[in-house]
């Protein structure tokens, strides 16, 4: 059984065109998750999924493996599953979607992460979240919140808090949903070919659909958090945070 990880990069986007290959500490933000992905002794391989041409030459031109993907696709999980057919992966090898937008990712988060499909053959899917201890994050709808049951198994995911605290206990714990899935390859291919719910297209998040169809998505929980770089705003913010 392999272990590959796919990092899905575009270069079109509304809010930071070009984001893959924007310079942070001199560096393109694809090759610094790149490299923090391959810190991870867990995978065997790692790979850029991308639909453009200045990108796969990035990542190729610093060393790195690349695939080059259809422009159509909508998510960044459908261009992987497309990857990981054209490398031929076995249906019960395991696939770890990296976020090509968190160029400062703790790599140990995916040891947790790929830990529940090792230890229980059944398990499809899982994701990660970490405890949300600012208010800001907790009431930001590009924030997405998930929440629990006493196994770990994710009950619902949504951009509002969750759950919402109707006494204002200060004891409750809201968790944040940090992006980075794990499936094995018969099962990304199978949700991808599942039909949209209600509850993806209200909150527009992809993960719901599992739910929706009946799919347990186990939820493990680290005290690292990682910052998203969605405006190129965010690149200070991310420098002022890299190690010297």
């Amino acid at each position: 059984m392999k272990i590959v990880a796919f990092i899905p990069a575009r270069f079109h986007s509304k809010r930071f065109e070009g984001k893959p290959l924007a310079l942070i500490a001199g560096k393109p933000m694809i090759q610094h998750v790149y490299q923090r992905s391959k810190e991870s002794p867990e995978l065997d391989e790692v790979y850029v999924a991308t639909d453009d041409r200045r990108i796969y030459t990035c990542v190729i031109e610093f060393g790195g493996q690349a695939i080059m993907t259809d422009e159509s696709h909508l998510s960044g999980t459908d261009r992987i599953a497309e990857a990981t057919e054209k490398i031929n992966l076995e249906d019960r090898d395991i696939v770890v979607n990296i976020q090509g937008d968190q160029p400062i990712f703790q790599p140990s988060i995916i040891s947790d992460l790929i830990r529940p499909l090792i230890e229980d053959p059944k398990t499809p899917m899982s994701t990660i979240m970490c405890e949300i201890k600012d208010d800001q994050e907790l009431y930001d709808t590009n924030n997405v919140k998930v929440a629990v049951d006493k196994n770990g198994y994710a009950l619902y995911f949504s951009r509002l808090p969750i759950p919402f605290d109707r006494d204002q206990e200060p004891k409750t714990i809201h968790y944040k949903h940090l992006g980075f899935y794990v499936y094995r390859k018969e099962f990304l291919l199978k949700f991808t070919k599942l039909s949209y719910g209600v509850l993806e297209r209200a909150e527009k998040l992809e993960q719901l659909r599992a739910l929706e169809h009946g799919y347990r998505i186990k939820v493990v929980e680290t005290v690292f958090d990682s910052i998203e770089v969605d405006t190129p705003e965010d690149i200070k913010i991310v420098e002022q945070k890299l190690p010297n």
